[in-house]
């Protein structure tokens, strides 16, 4: 029987809006203070799209950079799976506005997982790779969550940022690369996180507009202890598929929730906070494009090294949680 092939990711990218929104600037806004979100949230800043910014016009910047980091060309592209809950319209996909902003000539589409969405993506991507369908995948997570904040609501305005990042995933004869996936989900609780206008089942109208109803709304102490809980349980179960322990685990980069959730799965899986990546302070939380842009980080600033074991792990809506242990 032929072996499988391996994916790896060959190259990564990352896209901040320039505006940047401090706690300070918040102040001015909402009844908030810097103390009050430090303290509860880790956040000191955030970047904030102009308005009229799409979520492809930061995704597209993303993935011409993880492309030229590859060392691939638009042309080497075979498919590309957008992550995001604020896509540019309903329909087409991002993903096909990306594709055409690229150049690309390729299928498109996205991906609804909320903040668990690069994880989610780069299975997917993982699974075509291994299948031998396509050689060369473009996974990009991206978001404008500032368009659909309410800015007069201090427990969930503050939380939030945009930005996107991209990974190129590859077919790899070498033996490193991505060891094992780990996809969760429970719609049962799919209240305590959500935006419940504009889809089929609250169409946009004046009523659901006056509502404020296309806004997201969260049950801030339900989403905290599901998220530390399941984060905890997708990074012990993706080390278990991968066939490794926990003390072989050299960075767990983590979706960027907030320092609260951070910290207590890291006392959870008792793992040093060393060796977890944090950037929550300068982005926030910017849902599908949190762990990517953090893993570009991890890479570019040197943290991560050839041989090093790293867990991505994120939960969002759905409820969904997810992990990916990679052998870098």
């Amino acid at each position: 029987m032929t072996e499988p092939y391996r994916a790896c990711i060959t190259g990564l990218g990352s896209y901040l809006p320039e505006k940047v929104l401090s706690n300070f600037d918040l102040e001015k806004m909402v009844e908030t203070t810097d103390e009050w979100i430090r303290s509860r949230t880790g956040i000191r800043e955030r970047h904030i799209a102009e308005k009229g910014t799409s979520s492809s016009d930061l995704g597209v910047n993303a993935a011409r950079q993880a492309i030229k980091n590859a060392g691939l060309t638009v042309s080497d592209i075979e498919l590309i799976i957008v992550a995001t809950i604020t896509p540019d319209m309903l329909f087409p996909s991002t993903a096909c506005m990306i594709q055409h902003k690229l150049g690309a000539e390729c299928g498109a589409f996205d991906m609804a997982a909320a903040c668990a969405g690069f994880p989610y993506a780069t299975a997917v991507a993982d699974a075509f790779i291994r299948s031998g369908i396509h050689k060369h995948i473009l996974v990009v997570g991206a978001e404008v969550l500032s368009g659909f904040i309410d800015w007069s609501d201090r427990a969930t305005c503050v939380l939030f940022g945009d930005g996107a990042g991209a990974a190129v995933v590859s077919r790899s004869e070498d033996e490193g690369g991505i060891i094992a996936s780990y996809l969760g989900s429970d719609g049962a609780q799919a209240d305590i996180l959500k935006i419940p206008g504009g889809g089929s089942a609250h169409p946009t109208t004046n009523e659901t507009v006056a509502d404020r109803m296309h806004y997201l709304k969260m049950e801030g102490s339900e989403v905290f202890k599901v998220a530390v809980r399941t984060m905890d349980a997708a990074v012990r179960e993706v080390i278990k598929r991968g066939g490794i322990q926990l003390d072989q685990v050299d960075w767990v980069i983590p979706h960027q929730a907030n320092m609260r959730i951070l910290t207590a799965v890291g006392e959870r899986l008792k793992i040093s906070m060393d060796k977890v990546v944090v950037n929550v302070e300068r982005y926030g939380n910017m849902s599908s494009a949190s762990t990517v842009v953090a893993l570009h980080e991890a890479v570019a600033d040197g943290k991560v090294k050839k041989g090093d074991y790293v867990v991505l792990v994120a939960f969002g809506g759905g409820l969904t949680w997810a992990a990916t242990l990679i052998h870098w």
